[in-house]
Parts: C-alpha cells; structure tokens; sequence
C-alpha cells in the first residue's frame, strides 16, 4: 500500500543481486570493441582489487571505453551488506505500475527512487556527483546465486530542471561463469545510443576468460 514501510521488500531485491564472493582473486583474457566495420583487440586483467589493467589497444578512446565497461563490472559485483549501503535511509512504498512498486527513499539519500518487482530492482533513480541517472531494467539473467541485469537503459538528467544531458543508452549483456564453479563475469555488452539508432552501436566482448 502507498506510504507503507518497504524496507524488508527491498532489502530482499538488493541482496537477490549477484555479487562476487569474498576472496575475489580477479580473471582476465581477451577484450575485443567492435562498431560498425572497426575491430580493435588487445588483452585485459582484471586484479584482486578490482583495477583493469589493458594492453595492446592504442587508440586512447577505445582503451578509455573498454577500461570503463570492465570498472563498471567490477563496481556493481562488491558485495556490501544492505546495512552498510542503506543503514541510514527509508523506505517507502508509492504507486504500483507495469514496472514495479515505486521505493522512495528518506533520509541519507534522501530524493533517490527506485522500483522493484518480482525480488528484482526494476528502476533506479540516484542523484550522483551533480547529475541524476535512471536506469530501467526489463530482463535479468538468473545466476542461481542472484540476479544480473541483461537488458537495461541508462539515461542521465540535471537534477534541478530534470533537462536530459546526453542521450539515452540501450545495453544488452551477456554473461558466463568461469570454469569450476568461478564467479559470472560479463561475456558481451552491446550500447546502442537513442541518437544513432541506425549505427550499430558498440559491442564489446571478453574472450577467453580465466581466473587468477
């Protein structure tokens, strides 16, 4: 119900997330950018600490993209406890439509939104460094040890006049889990941009994988 206390709801969507396990030791292999008729390759690890190191790739924004999908993996795969992430926020439940229960947040985070339905955050609403960023998640892929988002969108707005910058992105990824029960790691990402519809997008794919 609308107003209602829905911090036990979404605590069970954030820890339904897959995150990697401690003890983490990183993998590396192949990494491949493809748009349109380019290919550019070069080799990837991806350390303990969860730092990307890539090699063989020259052309400074290939080597800028690739590093930042592979930090942005790393990113969403530590795994925090619920009270350390949202131990000093609420919880509170809004409307209901096709893309879940609306979750408004009080207190340290206070303004951020977001939606969940099924054990799964299906929208995200936060306010980070001066911009605000939602994203819309339509498909996930089901680990057995949590949920990865497969199918998503990425919008970013100025927080004050809600005037979008930039525009949208549609990300399709695809994952595999590493040899011997290893953790998921991400396989391929393809973004497609709403202002080049007819581009292709880029594509990036992580081959040979190993664990370290």
């Amino acid at each position: 119900m609308p107003g209602s206390d829905l911090k036990t709801a979404f605590q069970r969507c954030y820890e339904n997330r897959y995150t990697w396990e401690p003890g983490f030791q990183g993998y590396r292999g192949r990494c491949l950018w493809l748009q349109g008729d380019r290919q550019v390759e070069g080799t990837f690890e991806v350390g303990a600490d969860l730092k990307a190191q890539v090699q063989g790739i020259e052309d400074a924004e290939v080597l800028k993209a690739v590093n930042s999908q592979l930090w942005e993996v790393a990113i969403h795969r530590v795994r925090r406890s619920f009270e350390q992430t949202h131990g000093e926020n609420t919880f509170t439940a809004g409307d209901t439509d096709a893309v879940g229960t609306e979750v408004i947040v009080g207190g340290k985070n206070e303004g951020d939104r977001y939606r969940i339905k099924d054990d799964v955050v299906t929208m995200v609403h936060r306010h980070i460094h001066g911009t605000v960023v939602t994203i819309f998640t339509t498909d996930v892929t089901d680990t057995g040890a949590g949920y990865l988002s497969h199918t998503y969108t990425s919008a970013y707005a100025d927080p004050a006049t809600g005037e979008a910058r930039g525009a949208r992105n549609r990300f399709t990824d695809t994952f595999t889990q590493l040899p011997d029960g290893g953790p998921w790691v991400l396989q391929e990402r393809v973004i497609e941009n709403d202002n080049d519809p007819d581009d292709g997008g880029q594509t990036f794919r992580f081959e040979d994988l190993q664990a370290l």
